[in-house]
């Protein structure tokens, strides 16, 4: 199930699925530890004709988020209870509180007493062994706990501060379901303290008059220790949970309008999304610079693993995409993170390699992440890596000094990353053809040498070349500007195809010499333009791209762009005429190309159908998936996909770039056209001053 409406602030995250219950919460890093385990929290109403948990099913459910803000906007109508909600939640942008308003709109033209239950199904430190839930007495709040971590859980209710009615008990063990079945009768046991595996739940109560509304506020503190959920408490308390709503909305908007941008004449449901995009972003990046894949915990039920794992490959593409926008902070702590994560010695001495590579993927603290790379082949030992991970990370530093030229910021980054990384790519080559060495592919599948990963190889060779003229490390620029000159020219004998006038997928080595070829049309391809190997113009690319796009375009009603051909990965059908399921970054992919080759405004009408179909594509909150359905246009695997969502920046940013060039004045040098914030036309300001 999608988690449509995430809140967070960078080490406390909180996301809710369709039904709106808190599915996964993380603290204290983004992606580690989730303290729910995707066990849902519920939420639920009790008046006199009746009970109802809150869910799609019996509730008219529409989740969103207020404009341009990670505060939720959730209305849920029931019909039969003659009820509406409104409910807003946030994680504050600096502290770790989460928070919800609900305000409760009585629909029925009668005084009626309500009541809301809140339910507190937590696994501390993501297991349910050992944990403590107690009634606190002196702050009038319940408190989860485990080791050095808290959770402090508290609600108001007009003039009613604090947890009146209360029960904590046994959850899934020797039959017991928890004590959300307490509350369906509308009444809370009152049962002070439980231990083991718990939950709890509070009730909030209040008389609405006819046709009136309430306002009850619910959050949860959470710490490290009892008086700092208890200093969190103090500031709800004092300020006012109502404060707390005010101030991370306005942060927010102007957080993701910093940049003021010039939208020229993209639709406002692209900017929208694009915005929506560039907000959901750090909800998915940890406080220490991990960039997290996803953080969805329901991916668990096809394989009993996450993607709450910094990807080296997915960061680095993800900060590109926030450095064209110009959100640099992040970016730079995901650089940090990865020279401190870098092999730091000799991992593979037998096979004769250097260090400085970067492994499969790793937890937020910077721990290695599980693995299914093999360390060993047959007899052989060999580099259990995905090349193009370190490849990009380097590619991505070298974009980020060429837009910003802040070289006291790349300056630590040289000897601690850059050299080491460039160093490695030079010496994982074959002595005979100049390509990289086999490795594992982008996506994890298959073993050999790709076109994409030997096409971020050199670029990142390119840019630790340029970073090293910078330091005057003349010899270092030299070796990789030679390396990567090498690797293109063995691209253009080994890995470009005449027979198929475009890009081989993959070659391989035979154990008795040369090569076997994978010609698969394969949607990464489009990396032999992305990081500079070629111009987009190239015949070579050209050919490519419209490979890719004749055979992996989806032929039904929704469209969009596989993997490749012949993707069984979470496959929906068995339609041969399907190539796999589309998934979001390949089809901006296509877009991205089709912004370089763009020479006129109108060229990029394509791009805009393009950006328009992943509109169409997302959830009603604006959160992207990493795959649609083919048939149905539905959420595939894990949603938000932060990958997805970058993909979404950079092509709108790639847009916006291209239009101010194909609109600028070769006179002056400056835009021939400009459009405000709001899309007017400004031309003729131009032409006054020109």
């Amino acid at each position: 199930m999608p988690r449509d409406i995430p809140v967070g602030n960078g080490s406390l995250l909180v996301a809710f699925d369709a039904d709106y219950a808190i599915r996964d919460f993380y603290f204290p890093r983004v992606g580690k530890e989730n303290h729910s385990q995707g066990n849902p929290s519920r939420f639920g109403v009790w008046t006199r004709e009746g009970y109802s948990w809150v869910n799609a099913r019996e509730w008219k459910l529409t989740l969103g988020y207020l404009k341009e803000t990670l505060v939720t906007s959730v209305r849920a109508f029931n019909e039969r209870l003659g009820i509406q909600l409104t409910c807003n939640d946030v994680v504050d942008f600096e502290k770790n509180i989460y928070l919800r308003k609900v305000t409760v709109h009585n629909l029925k033209n009668t005084k009626r007493d309500i009541r809301l239950f809140f339910h507190q199904d937590l696994n501390i430190m993501e297991n349910e062994v050992g944990d403590t839930a107690f009634y606190d007495a002196k702050q009038n709040c319940i408190i989860h706990y485990k080791g050095p971590r808290y959770f402090l859980v508290n609600c108001s209710a007009g003039d009613v501060w604090g947890v009146r009615e209360y029960a904590t008990g046994i959850k899934r063990h020797q039959g017991a379901e928890g004590t959300w079945r307490d509350a369906e009768d509308g009444m809370l046991g009152g049962n002070p303290i439980a231990q083991g595996s718990v939950d709890s739940t509070i009730g909030a109560y209040m008389e609405i008059p006819s046709l009136g509304e309430a306002v009850v506020y619910y959050w949860i503190a959470v710490g490290k220790n009892y008086g700092e959920v208890n200093g969190l408490n103090d500031i709800l308390l004092s300020e006012k949970p109502q404060k707390i709503i005010d101030r991370t909305a306005s942060y927010w908007r102007y957080w993701v309008n910093k940049e003021e941008f010039d939208f020229g004449n993209l639709p406002e449901d692209v900017v929208d999304l694009f915005k929506r995009s560039l907000l959901i972003l750090p909800t998915q990046i940890d406080s220490g610079g991990a960039i997290i894949a996803a953080n969805d915990s329901d991916i668990r039920q096809y394989a009993k693993d996450t993607y709450s794992y910094m990807w080296p490959r997915d960061g680095a593409l993800v900060s590109y995409a926030l450095m064209k926008a110009g959100y640099i902070t992040m970016c730079r702590k995901f650089f940090d993170f990865c020279a401190g994560v870098i092999a730091p010695y000799n991992f593979c001495a037998s096979v004769m390699v250097d260090d400085g590579f970067l492994l499969h993927k790793y937890n937020p603290d910077g721990s290695f992440g599980s693995s299914w790379h093999p360390w060993v082949k047959g007899d052989d030992i060999h580099v259990p890596i995905q090349e193009d991970e370190t490849a990009l990370v380097l590619w991505a530093i070298g974009q980020y000094y060429d837009k910003y030229r802040k070289i006291e910021e790349i300056r630590p980054l040289y000897h601690s990353f850059i050299e080491k990384a460039a160093d490695f790519l030079v010496s994982y080559r074959d002595e005979q053809t100049g390509l990289p060495l086999p490795s594992y592919d982008l996506w994890e599948e298959r073993r050999g040498i790709l076109s994409f990963t030997t096409a971020t190889v050199y670029g990142g060779l390119i840019a630790a070349a340029n970073i090293s003229d910078i330091f005057y490390h003349v010899e270092k620029a030299k070796t990789y500007r030679q390396a990567a000159a090498q690797i293109k020219v063995a691209i253009d004998q080994y890995l470009y195809s005449e027979e198929h006038k475009r890009f081989l997928r993959m070659i391989y080595p035979k154990k008795d010499g040369g090569f076997d070829c994978d010609a698969t049309i394969d949607a990464s391809l489009y990396g032999m333009f992305a990081f500079g190997v070629y111009d987009p113009h190239d015949v070579k690319v050209r050919n490519t791209m419209k490979a890719i796009e004749d055979a992996l375009w989806v032929k039904t009603k929704i469209g969009g762009i596989a993997r490749y051909e012949r993707d069984s990965y979470q496959r929906v059908g068995s339609d041969d005429a399907i190539p796999g399921n589309p998934w979001i970054i390949c089809t901006m992919w296509v877009a991205q190309y089709y912004v370089a080759i763009a020479k006129t405004p109108e060229d990029l009408e394509r791009v805009i159908n393009y950006l328009r179909w992943v509109v169409s594509r997302a959830l009603p909150s604006g959160v992207l998936a990493e795959q649609i359905n083919p048939y149905t246009g539905a959420a595939i695997s894990v949603s938000p996909l932060t990958w997805s969502h970058a993909s979404v920046v950079q092509t709108v940013m790639d847009y916006l770039e291209k239009l101010q060039e194909l609109h600028t004045c070769g006179q002056c040098g400056r835009s021939i056209f400009r459009y405000d914030r709001m899309g007017r036309k400004q031309g003729k300001k131009h032409e006054d001053q020109a």
